[in-house]
């Protein structure tokens, strides 16, 4: 674990919100990098009073963050309060929303195994029950699924290696984010928080997935991993169901950045296998059901849309680590990786992983 030592130094808390944030949504200032570093080291020191803390990250709600000012939060928690393991593979970091889905199932398990059986190593972090929705997630999956899942970040290496798909715990690998938990729930509403934490890449991945709402919001992410200190080769968002890094299904949008300008473009998830709606995504279990189908699927005995959504949810992985070079590409790799039974091998090995 990174030594937590505080580098605070300037304005307190409270100055930053009277000073610079608090004003209001049309006439707040940003605030700089090195404001920003100042705030998330003593919100990391969980120095500030309650009511000062809710009020400065109601405020940055407000407001909306620049990349400037995520990105120096980023390096903050990543300098501090993140222990990061590198696995000899390189991975896409998956990072999806922390706080999860409430409606329709989680796929990216059964995803990221058929992309690791495809070729291309897959890695997911996150915690279980996080504010806001403190819905079902990465862990609650997996745990459904009795894979070992609270692993110290060496062994989460470990598992990615041995496996091609590894689960990082954050209580282990971020242990002052998941201090914070009782603050955050009292909020009520997502911070900036929830927003960092799926950029914090505790694999050290040069490849980061993504997903978003809207697609300003996408371009945000981009620019906030390009200006942090983290280097990466790759960055690929996609419009999620329910805002996770599951892809929406109908007409979807994509952005992406390889080195040069942030592309974007829309795609009817139908062109690849995936005619559907999002009601036939939808489960009354999300965590119950959402190992049900991995299992289901990578066996071979599942069809129809939740097998087509877990072909294009793999696709996109293949896609953003550069095994393949188009989703048509990816959703033939995919489909032959559950149909020959190597997808289901992978889940296999992830289950029987012992740290």
């Amino acid at each position: 674990m990174p030594e937590s030592v505080s580098t605070a130094s300037g304005p307190t808390l409270r100055e930053l919100m009277t000073n610079v944030v608090g004003s209001g949504p049309k006439t707040a200032d940003d605030m700089t990098a090195d404001q920003a570093r100042t705030a998330m080291d003593r919100i990391l020191d969980r120095e500030p009073d309650p009511t000062t803390l809710g009020a400065f990250l109601l405020a940055n709600r407000w407001k909306t963050n620049t990349p400037t000012e995520l990105a120096a939060t980023l390096d903050v928690t990543r300098e501090r309060g993140v222990e990061t393991a590198t696995p000899s593979v390189d991975p896409v970091d998956c990072g999806a929303n922390y706080d999860g889905k409430a409606e329709t199932a989680i796929f990216g398990v059964a995803a990221g195994l058929t992309a690791a059986a495809a070729g291309q190593p897959v890695v997911v972090h996150s915690g279980s029950g996080i504010p806001t929705q403190e819905a079902p997630a990465y862990y609650d999956v997996l745990d459904e699924l009795g894979v070992a899942t609270d692993l110290e970040p060496p062994e989460s290496a470990a598992m990615t290696d041995d496996v091609g798909f590894g689960f990082y715990f954050q209580p282990n690998f971020a242990p002052e984010i998941d201090a914070l938990y009782d603050r955050r729930a009292a909020m009520g509403v997502r911070t900036f928080i929830n927003t960092i934490e799926t950029l914090v890449n505790p694999a050290n991945a040069d490849v980061h997935l993504g997903s978003f709402y809207h697609l300003a919001f996408a371009k945000r992410m981009i620019e906030t991993l390009r200006a942090s200190a983290q280097s990466f080769d790759r960055i690929v968002f996609v419009q999620g169901l329910e805002g996770y890094d599951d892809v929406r299904p109908g007409s979807t949008a994509m952005a992406e950045w390889a080195g040069d300008a942030i592309a974007d473009r829309e795609i009817q998830t139908a062109d690849f296998g995936l005619d559907t709606d999002e009601d036939a995504l939808a489960v009354d279990d999300v965590a119950a059901d959402s190992a049900a189908i991995t299992e289901a699927v990578l066996a071979g005995e599942r069809e129809g849309p939740v097998r087509d959504a877990v072909v294009l949810n793999a696709a996109v992985r293949l896609y953003a680590g550069g095994t393949v070079d188009s989703l048509d590409t990816g959703v033939e790799r995919a489909d032959a990786a559950i149909a020959d039974g190597s997808a289901a091998e992978r889940l296999a090995a992830l289950e029987a992983f012992e740290p």
